[in-house]
């Protein structure tokens, strides 16, 4: 019996390539025996609520097709459900920091083959109070950046929207005082941003937290502590090569859980997308959710 499968997407992000190709998909889809019907989201969180629906109604697969912002959504959709489908995923978004972790393929062709290949892996998810994540949370004062970038302009001109504004903005970067409390240690430590990361991809930064494994339990934190526009910088080149572990201004462990709090106001970043202020606890849900993966993507699994 034919698999049936809801492809939820977002007709505005990627210069709305979405639109002009989804005839093709979803015959590619039918071709491949996945009987598909679609959702177009029509705002904010309404992919969340197509993929709750989509849990409700039964469907086996739920395909997610969009940048980050959209599979986000789609996973709060579904974390917290008793029967979670198995999801693929279609990378047509500005920054698809996730499907370049799992190696799911930039084209539409060869992210419907990884789905119609049917090999899935379960994956860990990152839960934030009641809000779920799969790749990154974050905050202070770099991480502010993502929202302050409209998206016309994000879709415009992609990753260097981020790369410009943030630059703009590093004379006046401000500390922010935290006390994080994780399964082994407690400090109380001024930074200049906290990231919790779940998979090795963040960014653009290919190898922001080499050790990360997306099905370990473990969240991989980074933090980069009190600095000044030179020793961020240097961090910074560091941290594209790969090589800033080691750097005195970097805080690096890894947990199951971790509580953070601050005297300050602190935005939280989740996965691009705002998600609340501190204080918060991060959990991490081992093997919680199935994903398509390439098979030659093996490397986000230790």
């Amino acid at each position: 019996m034919a698999k049936r499968a809801r492809l939820i997407y977002n007709p505005t992000s990627g210069r709305e390539e979405m639109k002009k190709r989804l005839p093709e998909i979803l015959q590619h889809l039918e071709r491949g025996g996945i009987e598909t019907s679609t959702h177009a989201t029509i705002g904010e969180g309404d992919a969340t609520l197509a993929a709750a629906e989509a849990v409700e109604r039964g469907f086996d697969i739920i395909i997610a097709a969009g940048g980050d912002g959209t599979i986000y959504e789609v996973i709060n959709g579904v974390a917290e459900k008793d029967y979670r489908p198995q999801l693929g995923i279609i990378p047509l978004g500005t920054t698809n920091d996730f499907a370049r972790a799992l190696n799911i393929p930039r084209s539409w062709e060869g992210a419907v083959d990884v789905i119609l290949q049917q090999h899935a892996r379960y994956i860990d998810v990152g839960k934030m109070d009641q809000r779920y994540f799969i790749n990154i949370a974050g905050g202070g004062s770099m991480t502010e950046l993502t929202y302050e970038v409209p998206s016309k302009l994000k879709t415009m001109i992609g990753q260097m929207a981020y790369y410009m504004k943030g630059l703009e903005k590093l004379p006046r970067l401000r500390p922010i005082e935290l006390h994080i409390r994780a399964d082994d240690r407690e400090f109380h430590e001024e930074v200049m941003l906290f990231l919790i990361s779940n998979s090795n991809s963040v960014g653009g930064f290919e190898k922001l937290a080499p050790d990360a494994s997306l099905n370990d339990g473990l969240f991989d934190v980074l933090i980069l502590k009190k600095c000044n526009l030179a020793e961020f910088i240097r961090v910074v080149s560091l941290a594209l090569r790969g090589e800033h572990l080691g750097d005195p201004n970097i805080i690096y462990f890894q947990t199951k859980t971790i509580h953070v709090t601050s005297p300050d106001y602190v935005q939280i970043n989740l996965d691009g997308e705002f998600g609340g202020t501190l204080p918060c606890t991060f959990t991490n849900l081992p093997c919680h959710v199935q994903i398509f993966i390439d098979q030659s993507g093996q490397s986000v699994y230790k």
